[in-house]
């Protein structure tokens, strides 16, 4: 798949823009506070409904205006070889639910197109996959997750949802036993919802880090020149506090009666506390370097190698999320490379551009020319000013 057209409106810093991109390898090149990152984050957000900026829709409505308009026209192969061409639209309104358009239909859900366009997007920010907090790794899962399975975007909606209920009766519950009039039947009820949501997230993202495993060790291998193994597991809070080992091949009833139990332990904490102490949003995924935890342990090359090994590996999974070697339906996502080329070293920026060269398409943002590796070469946009223009 690629993204054949881009049109903005109000977002960033664009009042209105259009950019053509054919498949292969783009640069979009301009020095820094152009505006260049702003046009592939907008092509994530088509993907993932989420900016890797971010973490709200508020920044991206250009000043002044009240929302922002994204559209995109997607071209996907059907198995017969022919292009099928499909035109998204989504509104960024900031305090409201964002609506989309697919082929200028009626309005439905901005959920409802995720999955059309699958991208995997590696910037400067990455860096905090691995030597960030843990939210940073939960993230980078689901949103992996969220393109191989749409569906799932829904069940991490309802998770949250459920979570933010219970944390706040945990705490009214925590005062009112504190004065010994506490009714915890509620809280039952709340605990059983958060089991149920909450396996599914556990036991999919066990399955993704099983699929990613290998992948991260050879991309690595790749990206720096076999310095060490990369190791990736899924560290689940229900597993420390039934203290046992979790297994991929755990099913949601298994893992869900797990998580009940798990709570039923900690409720006196949870009380006194008043949030809750186990669940997905408590889990981690852990990244270990020749044995040893790459957050402390790595050196900057070393961490910027296990970034681009895990965002390699999702790009494979995405690709081949069956594992036969045969591709999706769709190939291969789009790659992004967000200005990532000025913070590698020469060793590490070739080995980067050999491996992201086979991609369908590749969108490189640069601040100037020559920070695009030999083997990237192709076409190239200016960007300045808010101004795009392609150079023959």
């Amino acid at each position: 798949m690629y993204v054949a057209h881009l049109n903005l409106t109000d977002f960033r810093s664009y009042a209105a823009v259009d950019l053509e991109l054919e498949p292969g390898i783009t640069a979009l090149v301009g020095p820094n506070g152009q505006g260049k990152t702003n046009l592939v984050e907008a092509i994530g957000y088509v993907a993932t409904l989420g900016s890797h900026r971010v973490p709200t829709d508020a920044a991206l409505v250009r000043a002044g205006t009240q929302r922002a308009v994204v559209r995109a026209r997607v071209v996907r192969e059907l198995e017969a070889g022919r292009p099928r061409p499909t035109l998204i639209e989504i509104e960024v309104t900031p305090g409201k639910a964002n609506r989309a358009r697919v082929n200028g239909g009626s309005p439905v859900r901005a959920r409802d197109v995720l999955g059309i366009l699958r991208t995997v997007l590696f910037a400067p920010e990455d860096l905090a996959l691995v030597k960030g907090d843990p939210d940073q790794r939960r993230r980078f899962l689901d949103e992996v997750l969220v393109q191989l399975m749409p569906r799932l975007a829904g069940v991490l909606q309802d998770y949250d949802r459920v979570l933010r209920q219970r944390s706040a009766l945990l705490k009214s519950a925590g005062v009112a036993r504190r004065g010994g009039g506490a009714d915890l039947r509620t809280l039952d009820v709340w605990d059983a919802k958060l089991a149920q949501v909450g396996a599914r997230v556990v036991v999919e993202r066990r399955s993704l880090v099983d699929q990613l495993r290998p992948h991260v060790a050879r991309a690595y291998e790749q990206v720096s020149a076999g310095q060490g193994e990369a190791v990736v597991s899924y560290k689940a809070s229900l597993d420390a506090a039934l203290e046992v080992e979790g297994s991929v091949h755990d099913g949601v009833d298994l893992v869900e009666a797990q998580l009940l139990e798990a709570m039923g332990r900690l409720r006196p904490k949870e009380l006194d506390r008043g949030v809750c102490l186990v669940g997905p949003h408590r889990d981690d995924l852990v990244l270990t370097l020749g044995g040893l935890p790459a957050k402390g342990y790595a050196s900057h090359g070393e961490s910027w190698s296990y970034a681009l090994a895990l965002r390699l590996a999702s790009f494979d999974v995405l690709t081949d999320p069956d594992g036969t070697g045969d591709w999706g339906p769709d190939g291969e996502p789009v790659l992004v490379l967000d200005d990532v080329f000025a913070e590698l070293d020469a060793r590490r920026r070739e080995r980067l551009a050999e491996l992201v060269a086979r991609a369908r398409q590749v969108l490189i943002t640069a601040a100037v020319a020559d920070d695009v590796p030999e083997p990237l070469a192709g076409a190239r946009v200016d960007v300045m000013g808010g101004e795009v223009a392609r150079v023959l």
